[in-house]
């Protein structure tokens, strides 16, 4: 299937000789103003914006898994075997699913690939000029841009504009959760993440949070409905953009919340959240249940607005140690797995439990289609971590793409080769051990984008 994007209107044609009625539809209309709860109905909150269909009253479930089909080896190399068993279940709209899926069947793991996908953790954001100036342009801050859906789809897209990247991610932050049960978030600058008025005990905690079973998808709605907004927003751009890739969605995972929400912080308070877990055994279990609850529930939400794929961020991993893990965070990323595999078995599910590489094993046998490994992690033995249940995701150290000191566009293709030959370009999304920080060099970033997909591909290919 084809996609052709024009400004006012969506014209889907496929490339059949079957007769078809082409249908069009008029796109969203958007502004530069801040979500507003208020702004917007129940109704309209809990109703996305359909994509255009293609009206073929002689066609077939089969005749759209076909043309899907088509779409897919249109990408790939000739004598490439793609199987495409059918739309995934949560989905009746083929035009829902990306013309360039190489992400989501390498993440899934059903069939071989032709070449390794690749997109990177902070894609979007500081290290890219275009960002910065939009920044600047709107004159608003990186929390105040989230509330706004035209600022979250234009950051969104712009590393996928740039680069060769198989996936555009979600611009958003992973305390929107914390915003949204109440908890004040701040980024001062130069101190990183900052909650001015963190939990302080179980009474506290009570008064100010929701129980867990009052929290559903039509909380969700509610609290988070501008992360909504800027899903559907961004989907409408990418098929006026002719942007045929996955989004991924993403959250925090719990233990990561409750860090944050007691007043943790990476550049200080690092112990408080294992005291909390000490001190406050009862109210620590309620809070991870309600935070795994409404985790589940926002990963649901933006699934059914239009991501493809959703990643799972146990950001503060190094702040527990192996038994509180085990004891506390662990039990919440398997419900989360299972809830989610329950709900969307076809949508792939990352983890990525950063400074605590002792869980992945466990978190491989849980349902996750991928495992991250961060940069600590001995690529000659994380396969055998994962024992071929789940693939790898991971590991490029970002430093190399920071220009100066003897990073040139030569030894990021040379050390993107490395990382390859450990970890084989089958069954791996290439990414980084840990976000990218703001000063990286984009002709470098781009360099290794372009060695990932040309040296698994030669590799593939033999």
């Amino acid at each position: 299937m084809t996609i052709f994007a024009a400004t006012a209107a969506i014209v889907l044609l496929a490339v059949d000789t079957r007769s078809f009625t082409i249908t069009t539809r008029t796109t969203m209309t958007t502004t530069t103003t801040p979500y507003s709860r208020s702004s917007s109905s129940p109704s309209s909150a809990r109703t996305p914006p359909r994509p255009a269909r293609v009206d073929a009253a002689a066609s077939s479930s089969d005749e759209d898994i076909e043309l899907t089909r088509r779409a897919i080896m249109s990408h790939a190399p000739r004598g490439t075997d793609v199987d495409v068993p059918s739309l995934p279940s949560h989905m009746s709209d083929p035009s829902d699913y990306p013309d360039d899926d190489l992400m989501i069947r390498a993440a899934l793991g059903r069939t071989s690939v032709e070449r390794t996908p690749v997109w990177l953790f902070r894609q979007a954001g500081r290290h890219l000029p275009e960002y910065n100036e939009y920044k600047r342009k709107v004159g608003r801050s990186f929390l105040e841009m989230l509330s706004y859906p035209e600022d979250v789809a234009e950051c969104t897209l712009q590393p996928v504009r740039r680069y060769d990247v198989d996936a555009a991610i979600l611009f958003s932050d992973i305390l929107v959760i914390a915003e949204a049960l109440n908890v004040e978030v701040t980024m001062p600058g130069g101190v990183g993440i900052q909650v001015p008025c963190p939990l302080v005990g179980p009474a506290d905690m009570r008064e100010r949070l929701p129980r867990a079973s009052s929290v559903d998808r039509d909380f969700v709605r509610d609290r988070l409905g501008h992360v909504m907004e800027s899903v559907r927003l961004i989907r409408t751009k990418m098929r006026e953009e002719g942007i045929s890739k996955p989004l991924i969605g993403f959250s925090a995972a719990p233990w990561t919340l409750l860090f944050y929400m007691v007043g943790g912080s990476s550049k200080k308070n690092r112990n408080i959240g294992m005291e909390w877990l000490a001190n406050h055994p009862d109210a620590s279990k309620e809070l991870l249940d309600l935070l795994t609850t409404i985790v589940i529930e926002y990963m649901s939400e933006q699934v059914e607005c239009g991501v493809h794929m959703l990643q799972l961020f146990e950001a503060m991993g190094m702040m527990i140690d192996e038994t509180e893990f085990n004891t506390h965070a662990m039990p919440c990323l398997e419900r989360i797995a299972s809830e989610m595999k329950s709900r969307y078995p076809d949508v792939p599910l990352m983890v990525f439990a950063r400074g605590a590489s002792h869980a992945n094993e466990k978190l491989s046998t849980m349902g996750y289609d991928i495992v991250t490994i961060d940069g600590d992690v001995d690529r000659s033995r994380a396969r055998d971590v994962v024992d071929g249940r789940a693939g790898l995701q991971g590991n490029y150290d970002p430093g190399e793409l920071v220009m100066g000191n003897g990073k040139t566009v030569e030894t990021v293709r040379l050390t993107a080769g490395e990382m390859l030959a450990a970890l084989g370009p089958q069954r791996l999304i290439a990414n980084l051990g840990e976000g990218l920080g703001g000063n990286e060099s984009p002709e470098l970033v781009a360099a290794f984008v372009d060695a990932i997909h040309e040296e698994s591909e030669r590799m593939i290919r033999g």
